[in-house]
């Protein structure tokens, strides 16, 4: 057995079963070797974004690693934009970087780098095996260190040799870390805070964000009168009809302002104080209003959940104090196409048990509040705030929940840096109904640049932002990657494309053409 051979048992071994790639030279050994442990499922991206991305989104819902093989730094370098929303999302993710055989290194051949200052960026874990004996070791504890609370993004880097030299063997997995428990004093600390009569804000998180812990929120909240928000990029949120309802703080520093205004007291519970997303002229970054105390109940390492359960029994919160969505659908839209009408018709048609990766950006401002009473879903954000990142989301969560339907929200900008995600999801026959908001601007930059106070009246600064000259043929583009398209121009053409789009399997796009933004 060679070092690739025992490396990708080690891996199945670990329950890291799948592996999105786009291989070079320095990989080949690990591509021959993949035949020889079937269990492994290969996924092949045409771009390294897409596999990055892709490996994000299987870890956000399979709560497990997938697997990456990317081709020395610059295969690296090509995927770190994705990485970087892994590591704001904390998903599990296992990096496998082809890098040279140990004797070529000194050479400097032409794709010779620095790979691990490059995996320093995104990686909480990084190690570069030295022998085909070590590999397998190294690979199971690069697995333990992906999952080991909160989830990182865990980079083993490959030397070639170590790959093609044989006597290696399977390593056993290795335990993960535990969560942190809160201790009881936390508890009561924060408990006292909330009880106090001041106001409150209880602010939550990463892990608080699924069905359990914003139940026991909920019943925080509603006990003690404080004010429940969650944070505004949430890699996971369990949302829809049953579930507890959950405002998220606003993009915009001014809305963030707004909602914890006259607080007194702010409990972060798997998350950070908020900050303004960018520094503004004349406005504030740190976002917590003045003379509010900052209390840490859970961080992201710790047990989050458990210890809002503890603090609802502390506070003395039944558990019927639980505020829930009702189911609320709105009717399917008519007249004109826009964001509105499209959050709307997606509303109607939502179907139960859907995945979201949202990445509508400023088009999707409606989606949010018109699917809230939708079916119980997830919704997927965009974490890191580098754009690419929804349609490898979207393709990774079909992959890891084939028995779901995945949707897609696209900005046309944002698709841009990724499209080649369909081809995937062609080639692999997954089950994502993608909506791209064709508005033929960066409208979300044409925002910025009057936030910002840049002077935005130039003709040449209007041009950097704007998407037509020649507009981009959404219809044209997917099919071209194997996936079926269609254009909607009206609510009504548009309701009818998604509910057809919904109803089959496999890949689908919807083209929604909405009024230009300048």
């Amino acid at each position: 057995m060679n070092g690739a051979q025992a490396l990708i048992r080690t891996l199945v071994d670990c329950r890291v079963d799948v592996c999105f790639t786009n291989p070079g030279t320095s990989e080949m050994h690990f591509v021959a070797a993949l035949d020889s442990v079937p269990e492994m499922r290969a996924s092949l991206g045409l771009f390294e974004g897409v596999v990055t991305g892709a490996a994000d989104g299987y870890g956000r819902m399979a709560e497990r690693p997938a697997a990456t093989l990317l081709h020395l730094g610059p295969g690296l370098g090509n995927g770190l934009a994705n990485l970087h929303n892994a590591r704001r999302a904390r998903t599990p993710v296992v990096n496998i970087v082809g890098d040279h055989a140990l004797p070529h290194k000194q050479h400097d051949a032409p794709l010779e780098s620095d790979i691990e200052s490059v995996a320093s960026n995104v990686s909480g874990w990084i190690r570069t095996s030295q022998s085909a004996a070590a590999v397998a070791g190294d690979a199971a504890e690069s697995v333990a260190a992906a999952m080991g609370p909160p989830g990182q993004v865990a980079t083993l880097i490959l030397p070639a040799d170590v790959s093609w030299t044989d006597g290696a063997e399977p390593a056993a997995p290795r335990p993960a870390p535990a969560r942190g428990v809160v201790s009881a004093d936390v508890v009561d600390r924060v408990a006292k805070a909330l009880v106090s009569g001041e106001p409150s804000v209880l602010l939550v998180g990463g892990s608080a964000m699924r069905a359990r812990g914003l139940e026991a929120a909920s019943r925080v909240a509603n006990t003690t009168g404080a004010k429940l928000l969650g944070e505004t990029f949430p890699a996971r949120l369990e949302r829809g009809a049953g579930l507890p309802p959950i405002e998220r703080l606003g993009y915009l520093a001014e809305f963030t302002v707004a909602q914890l205004e006259g607080a007194r007291h702010l409990v972060l519970v798997d998350t950070k104080a908020p900050v303004s997303f960018f520094a503004y002229p004349e406005k504030p970054s740190y976002l917590v209003p003045d003379g509010c105390e900052v209390h840490v109940l859970a961080c992201d390492a710790d047990d989050a959940v458990t210890a809002l359960e503890g603090l609802a029994d502390v506070v003395g919160a039944s558990a019927e104090a639980v505020t829930r969505q009702p189911t609320d659908r709105p009717d399917r839209p008519t007249g004109d196409l826009n964001g509105e009408t499209v959050a709307a018709a997606l509303g109607a048609l939502l179907p139960e048990g859907a995945i979201v990766s949202d990445e509508a950006n400023t088009q999707g401002l409606w989606a949010s509040p018109a699917t809230a009473g939708a079916p119980p879903h997830d919704w997927l954000t965009l974490t890191g705030g580098a754009i690419g990142q929804g349609l490898p989301v979207a393709t990774g969560a079909a992959v890891a929940c084939p028995d779901r339907k995945v949707v897609s929200l696209e900005a046309d900008g944002s698709a841009m840096y990724t499209f080649q995600s369909l081809w995937t999801q062609a080639r692999e026959g997954l089950d994502v109904t993608t909506v791209v908001f064709n508005n033929r601007s960066y409208a979300i930059l044409n925002l910025e640049l009057s936030r910002v106070g840049a002077d935005s009246s130039g003709p040449k600064a209007r041009e950097m932002l704007d998407l037509s000259r020649p507009d981009l043929d959404f219809v044209s583009l997917a099919q071209g990657m194997g996936v079926p398209a269609a254009r909607a121009n009206t609510a009504e053409e548009f309701v009818s494309a998604l509910d057809r789009a919904m109803a089959a399997e496999g890949p689908q796009l919807v083209e929604a053409v909405l009024p230009a933004r300048m």
